[in-house]
């Protein structure tokens, strides 16, 4: 394997560590701060290091720390310890395998060898997505049973017959994707979505299966077991639900796996429906044609981005009142900031006038689509947040109507009219 190769694979394995897990304190951060934006409070403001809050985001590490320290007690009436202890695990570890499969850029090509953007280039595409994500309410199932809690039990079973329920849809929801793409591998799905419509609509998934679509995100959201779809951990009916008897690091491993089953299905939504990698009107060729314009762009906009967000600080300084701490912040910060600015513009100016050649502009190419990736990505899991704080929770008997009596025909309604259509103009 050659060095390319191994870099390579090393970063793709870093990105989906990275989206899977270390984001976690930032979701929850970010998550504390939309909630307290939705109901007109303040949110998380206190915690600091110093004279940096950095708007309340060192909270989140402290409570993960705390939960790192905290005493891992396990009840006297646990019978099946070795269960109680693997359940979070499962539910960990499969959240985040489901990132293997997930493509951050185009086939990057580097000395005439071609590199798949995957943390494990393999073929199995959406398969792979679709069973990790079932496969994780086996953890929920073994810690709701092993905990020898009547709410733990009862959460365990209202989770693996909602699974069941929505796992049928989102399969023959997949199933229309697969006609309408014509491959399960997801690089050659997002790159079916390059081209437009009439030459101004993009070939999203959402445009081109917007049944398809609707039914697949409902679906996400009651796969990852958040509101409105979190019955199996009600507070007001089952205090926690399947996690009811566990505590520290344990207790976080579940809610761990519940953010990274949001960044998985918020990667998967944005690779099947809304383009992926993919920037609208540009597809790979495009970019690598045009990416001297590209650069120049992007060194324009650096400093406007800069410039705003230290003001938006400034502003939201004056708007607290005199802090020395806070104002201190902001210089530093903003110190930083244009810092960075400054040193990626020479960084860029120097590869305009220097050149980039054939490998650096692939290179930059698998850069800005990672980077666009990644914006469709936060993008979609803001809409997770947004959703749990603004829609209320179904009850158990209307969640189980939508997914048999509703989504389900819809599905397969949507499958036939797919499969018409694709006979159609393929004759």
């Amino acid at each position: 394997m050659s060095t390319s190769s191994i870099i390579i694979m090393i970063i793709n394995i870093a990105l989906a560590v990275v989206l899977a897990v270390a984001l976690t304190p930032l979701f929850v951060w970010w998550e504390r701060r939309i909630s307290a934006f939705i109901q007109d409070r303040s949110g998380p403001n206190r915690c600091h290091i110093g004279p940096f809050r950095l708007g309340g985001i060192i909270q989140s590490f402290a409570d993960m720390l705390k939960l790192v320290f905290k005493e891992d007690f396990t009840p006297s009436h646990i019978k099946y310890k070795f269960f109680f202890t693997i359940a979070p695990a499962i539910v960990f570890m499969c959240s985040f395998l489901t990132f293997a499969a997930i493509p951050f850029a185009d086939v990057l090509v580097i000395d005439g060898k071609e590199h798949i953007m995957q943390a494990i280039p393999m073929e199995l595409g959406i398969m792979w997505f679709l069973a990790f994500a079932g496969l994780s309410v086996y953890g929920i199932i073994l810690g709701g049973y092993s905990s020898g809690s009547k709410y733990g039990l009862l959460g365990s079973i209202r989770a693996s017959a909602q699974v069941i329920s929505y796992e049928a849809a989102m399969g023959l929801a997949i199933i229309s994707m697969l006609l309408s793409y014509g491959s399960i591998h997801l690089t050659d799905m997002v790159n079916a979505q390059a081209g437009t419509y009439l030459g101004v609509i993009p070939m999203w998934g959402i445009f081109i299966q917007p049944i398809a679509a609707v039914i697949f995100i409902i679906c996400a959201f009651a796969e990852t077991n958040r509101a409105p779809f979190d019955l199996a951990e009600g507070e007001s009916e089952l205090v926690a639900g399947y996690h009811t008897e566990y505590s520290a690091m344990k207790f976080g491993l579940f809610q761990v796996g519940e953010y990274s089953a949001m960044s998985a299905s918020s990667a998967i939504i944005v690779t099947l429906f809304f383009g992926g990698y993919q920037i609208p009107w540009l597809d790979t060729q495009a970019i690598q044609s045009n990416m001297n314009y590209i650069i120049m762009v992007i060194i324009a906009l650096l400093p406007i981005k800069v410039f705003f967000l230290t003001k938006w600080m400034k502003n939201n300084n004056k708007a607290i009142g005199k802090n020395t701490s806070r104002q201190k912040e902001t210089k530093i910060l903003t110190i930083i900031f244009w810092f960075l600015a400054l040193f990626i513009m020479a960084v860029l100016i120097t590869f305009l006038v220097v050149g980039l050649g054939t490998n650096g502009v692939n290179i930059a190419t698998a850069v800005i689509q990672v980077a666009t990736f990644l914006i469709k990505f936060f993008l979609m899991a803001f809409v997770y947040i947004w959703v749990r704080w603004t829609v209320l929770r179904f009850r158990y008997d209307q969640l189980q109507m939508l997914g048999w009596k509703v989504l389900i025909p819809l599905a397969l309604l949507n499958i036939v009219i797919t499969a018409i259509v694709v006979v159609v103009r393929g004759s």
